[in-house]
């Protein structure tokens, strides 16, 4: 299978097609589109859209997430997060760019550092505790 372009970048797309119903999680190196459901997590090394009837149920973990339908659960954006006119959002938001259309509906808290990022393990060499001025 040949690779094809989307959004200018060369890469595996995953199309989730409308009237299509998955359960569980899904993790792809490519990009997603879904115009479908899914109840369940989707990380993705690429790019994740949520098409104007995607309607997706859980944590999206990607470098840029667009969603022009229905989202509920927190989103991970390495780079952007975009929300387009008839997005409907309901959950946490983690990115460094967030683009909001007029119209879009988001419900949650947004943190526009970097990516929310796990926890690092405690080493065994003790640390120096800071203290604030």
């Amino acid at each position: 299978m040949k690779n094809k372009v989307m959004n200018g970048e060369d890469g595996d797309i995953t199309i989730i097609s409308h009237g299509v119903k998955l359960e569980g999680k899904i993790s792809s190196g490519g990009s997603i589109r879904v115009d479908g459901e899914i109840k369940g997590d989707i990380v993705s090394q690429g790019n994740v859209t949520v098409g104007e009837q995607g309607d997706v149920n859980g944590q999206i973990n990607a470098t840029s997430v667009t969603v022009g339908g229905k989202v509920v659960g927190s989103v991970n954006a390495k780079e952007k997060i975009i929300m387009e006119s008839k997005a409907n959002l309901k959950g946490d938001i983690f990115t460094k760019i967030l683009v909001v259309e007029a119209g879009a509906r988001f419900d949650g808290k947004s943190n526009m550092g970097d990516a929310k990022e796990p926890p690092k393990p405690q080493g065994l060499n003790p640390q120096k505790n800071e203290t604030g001025s």
